[in-house]
């Protein structure tokens, strides 16, 4: 090969690297959860190695867990601004942007992670949820719920008569009305300083998703814990900023998507997985895993009733009506 060809060899090998770097893209994913939880496991992470491999390196991401790089009520402003492209939202931080989107937070409406997921997948894909979403600047990619909350004490709770002013640790806004139509006090207390306030008795009790129990210790401080009952759900949602997005070939933008739906669904998994082995492991350690009466679940329900009618009427107007009925048509499968 002469100097020239070598030369020219030389430069076509630069400029198709340069293309490749040019079409490449970096993501900053930002998120609340720890690489440890099981969300982070069997959701987020494993959601950007699947998106990296199948793009071959044009997708790649640059993830801050942990709050790392926006608190867990700023995760949407910093995708918004830019400070951050792509974000796990927890919806229920986000629910005077996402207000509609906290109708996952209703008492007795799924009996499953998968359930939820399901439903949750769902209505992002087209309705008032997904609108909602794209009206704060951001795309969503998927969503899914963690299992519906349990009730965790140092006492057995059953019907509404044993919940009689009891401070009982809640999620949100729509979490503490449940707590209050079943006669106790709802307080808000960030995951990691439940432990504290259960063992030093500030709180009677936690509603809490038995997935995430383990990694915040609680079955450490408490002696009973409920298994079938359905108090509330928390929801996550994969967003991308949507001008970035709407950049991405079209071949990436269905990647993730496609990705996402397969991801959300195995993270649901997971955690209803999770779920059955943990109740067994807390029951050989001496905890009362317990399932609350026929009984005791219709008194449950005929209490928390309200929650729902509470929240349309928050929510005001058809809209909240017509996202109801799809919720609970998606839910009663």
């Amino acid at each position: 090969m002469t100097i020239a060809r070598k030369a020219f060899a030389a430069f076509a090998s630069v400029m198709a690297l340069g293309a490749f770097a040019a079409q490449a893209e970096t993501l900053s994913l930002g998120d609340f959860q720890s690489t440890s939880h099981i969300v982070s496991v069997e959701g987020t992470v494993k959601w950007m190695a699947a998106v990296e491999e199948a793009t071959g390196g044009e997708i790649a991401f640059n993830h801050f867990p942990s709050q790392q790089a926006a608190k867990s009520k700023a995760q949407l402003d910093a995708v918004k601004s830019g400070i951050l492209d792509a974000a796990l939202l927890g919806a229920s931080y986000h629910a005077e942007t996402l207000p509609l989107n906290s109708i996952v937070g209703l008492p007795g409406y799924y009996g499953s992670a998968v359930q939820g997921t399901k439903a949750l997948q769902a209505m992002l894909k087209e309705g008032p949820l997904r609108d909602e979403v794209l009206a704060a600047g951001v795309t969503p990619i998927f969503g899914f719920t963690l299992p519906p909350y349990q009730v965790l004490a140092k006492e057995r709770l059953g019907p509404p008569a044993d919940w009689a002013a009891l401070d009982v640790r809640t999620s949100g806004a729509t979490q503490a009305m449940t707590a209050r139509d079943l006669g106790a006090v709802g307080i808000s207390i960030p995951g990691p300083e439940v432990y504290t306030a259960v063992e030093r008795g500030r709180l009677d009790a936690v509603l809490f998703p038995l997935a995430s129990v383990l990694g915040y210790k609680l079955n450490e401080v408490v002696s009973h814990i409920s298994v079938n009952g359905s108090f509330g759900g928390y929801s996550f949602i994969m967003v991308v900023r949507t001008e970035l997005f709407d950049s991405l070939d079209a071949d990436v933008q269905e990647a993730m998507i496609s990705l996402g739906e397969e991801t959300a669904l195995h993270v649901a998994q997971a955690q209803d997985q999770s779920v059955e082995a943990l109740i067994a492991q807390w029951t050989a350690e001496g905890i009362d895993t317990y399932s609350f009466t026929d009984e005791e679940l219709m008194a449950l329900t005929e209490a928390m009733a309200p929650v729902t009618d509470d929240w349309v009427t928050r929510m005001g107007g058809e809209q909240a009506q017509g996202v109801l009925a799809t919720y609970r048509s998606l839910t009663s499968q």
